[in-house]
């Protein structure tokens, strides 16, 4: 039965969430192995530029893969008549800032699956499967959305993530380099859980975001570094339709900006060093893995942040 009274729970404004319609999952690489359940591919394409978590979740399903390459567009160079038919090719939205290449590559490759891990405010395609990684884009611990035309013949527990919550909490309450163990905790957790729906309190959290906000601080913070440092920028970046994205690229090739900015307690991430071991030193994915620094510039900060951010950069190089 309902319970009613006793010590209160923390309080969220319950509004509407912005993938409403979506299949609510504990994970992005389980929604991509909800995705090869469902559909049971013979094989998958890859790019070579991209987090290891999701080559391991297609080998924890059993299925064979390849990596292909991307050109300095971000762009499959992989031919689509040479994809088997019972084939899928996973592409990424990088940044969140590639919303028209989706849509010309749906119409080039037939098994299309996108991962929008990077691109929270992406609307899916058509026929194709897309998922989401909310915590990306927002203070969660978990969670993801899944856009698939077809529901998994099994039942599946919900989540509960209420003790993987002590990074969000800790960088609330005293800052982030206190809550950066817990938050690596959770990070490496991932790998070992099992298909689960959203808990109900990464759901409650989403229902309580004004995302009109968050989209209209994204952008206005990506066009502003683009506009300062656009002349630095080894990435031709496209901006004629940016839709709240995660991050602004940026391409340098010169050791020591990453370095430079965490010491200004400015944090930025790496994608991924793994890249590394894998490709060739001549690759477009090598000079991405090695000097690519994707600057912050989500709901959190105003244009006084992103002046210092140029401001430290322009003053290192």
């Amino acid at each position: 039965m309902k319970e009613i009274g006793g010590y209160f729970e923390i309080e969220l404004d319950g509004k509407k969430e912005y993938h409403s319609r979506a299949l609510r999952l504990n994970s992005g690489r389980n929604a991509l192995r909800y995705i090869l359940k469902v559909k049971k591919p013979g094989k998958i394409y890859v790019p070579d530029y991209i987090c290891g978590s999701l080559p391991a979740s297609i080998k924890k399903e059993r299925i064979d893969f390849d990596f292909y390459q991307i050109n300095e567009n971000f762009e499959p160079l992989i031919d689509a008549r040479s994809v088997e038919p019972s084939s899928f090719i996973i592409y990424i939205n990088y940044f969140g800032v590639h919303d028209r290449t989706i849509n010309n590559l749906s119409g080039k490759y037939k098994n299309l699956i996108i991962d929008n891990a990077q691109a929270f405010f992406s609307r899916p395609v058509n026929g194709m499967c897309s998922f989401y990684s909310p915590r990306k884009f927002f203070g969660v611990s978990d969670g993801a959305y899944l856009y698939i035309d077809t529901s998994l013949d099994e039942q599946i527990k919900t989540d509960v993530s209420y003790g993987r919550c002590e990074h969000l909490l800790k960088r609330l309450d005293l800052d982030a380099r206190s809550g950066y163990q817990a938050y690596m905790k959770n990070e490496t957790a991932f790998s070992g859980r099992p298909i689960r729906t959203m808990s109900k309190l990464t759901h409650a959290i989403l229902t309580s975001i004004d995302y009109a906000r968050a989209k209209k601080i994204r952008e206005e913070n990506f066009l502003f570094l683009h506009r300062s440092l656009v002349g630095i920028n080894e990435l031709d970046m496209p901006t004629g339709n940016v839709n709240g994205p995660m991050a602004y690229p940026l391409l340098i090739s010169k050791k020591g900006v990453k370095e430079s900015l965490i010491r200004s307690n400015i944090y930025v991430a790496t994608y991924w060093e793994e890249v590394l071991a894998r490709v060739k030193k001549n690759s477009f994915e090598y000079k991405l893995a090695k000097y690519l620094v994707p600057l912050p510039i989500d709901q959190r900060y105003g244009l006084d942040d992103m002046r210092r951010i140029v401001d430290i950069i322009l003053a290192f190089i």
